[in-house]
């Protein structure tokens, strides 16, 4: 039975306004400076949360030291993070070094400035050692809540261990954007007797975090995706790309996960790209109707109703 001319128009105009979406969602990321996922990955919840939020930047190894339930005095964890800060200052100015080299006086003048932001970040230490102990404490505690069966069987529980999750997460987040702060101020020290062409030089060289390449990766595909649906293109293809990628979102928030966002209007475009990628007459009105034969696929791809 050969489909309709109605539900051919249907389909086509269903692709173009899923792509559509696609690729104005992907420009618009790609166009804010500004824009992270950094948001989406911290809302992030359920079995996935963990690999959701192992992109997100952090200061210093706070996982590895306040973050973690270890055991150990909270001054030995708070020192151990303050040496993982300071190391990545070090870190920092080595490279920077190999980008634009320093004569005596300037690597000591970089040292000098070096060590005063390592004193700056003692003092900030100090002045929240309390809320750290605190902090502490509650690590522990949520640990031991995660352990609990309870956690993972009662839905109130479970809601319990998130909230705190949650809000040990914003804690943390606030004290390593002050530390965060203070190395800011140091490569301005650093890039102050530098002139123009050394400080674009340095700014060039300067790596990309692992979300600023993964927010990439991911607007630019939003853009191919859309563009490649509005016009027609490989349509299966990109149509079951798009639903792999509503599905990434929709399992950082598992409707069955106490707390978790709604995602009514996921589920919605997931449904319409299933059926744009599983039915024949999808790329019809696009260029796959004229350049089905150079589709590899083209047997299973574009083989038309009975």
């Amino acid at each position: 039975m050969r489909p309709t001319i109605l539900a051919t128009l249907a389909l086509a105009f269903l692709r173009m306004v899923l792509g559509m979406h696609f690729f104005l969602e992907g420009l618009g990321h790609l166009r804010d400076p500004d824009w992270s996922s950094a948001g989406f990955r911290k809302a992030a919840v359920g079995p996935l949360a963990d690999f959701y939020r192992s992109a997100l930047p952090q200061t210093g190894d706070w996982t590895g030291t306040l973050g973690r339930a270890d055991g150990r005095p909270v001054t030995a964890a708070t020192d151990a993070w303050k040496g993982s800060v300071a190391a990545e200052w070090s870190r920092r100015l080595a490279e920077r070094e190999q980008v634009v080299p320093l004569d005596a006086a300037a690597r000591t003048a970089a040292a000098e400035h070096l060590a005063a932001a390592k004193a700056q970040l003692d003092d900030y230490v100090a002045g929240i050692a309390d809320e750290l102990a605190e902090y502490r404490l509650q690590v522990d505690r949520l640990a031991a809540m995660e352990a609990s069966p309870a956690s993972r069987d009662v839905p109130f529980a479970r809601d319990r261990v998130g909230k705190k999750r949650r809000e040990l997460a914003g804690q943390a987040a606030g004290w390593m954007k002050d530390a965060a702060a203070i190395g800011t101020g140091l490569e301005a020290a650093w890039d102050e007797p530098r002139n123009s062409a050394e400080r674009r030089s340095l700014a060039a060289a300067a790596g990309k975090t692992l979300l600023w390449r993964a927010d990439r990766f991911v607007s630019w595909s939003l853009v191919t995706i859309g563009a490649a649906l509005v016009v027609g293109f490989l349509v299966k293809f990109h149509a079951i790309g798009g639903a792999l990628f509503l599905a990434s979102v929709i399992a950082s928030q598992p409707f069955w996960v106490p707390g978790a966002q709604a995602t009514y209007d996921q589920w919605v475009e997931l449904a319409a790209l299933l059926a744009i990628a599983s039915l024949p007459v999808g790329g019809w009105s696009g260029l796959d109707f004229f350049f089905r034969t150079m589709c590899p696929l083209s047997g299973c791809c574009h083989r038309e109703s009975a």
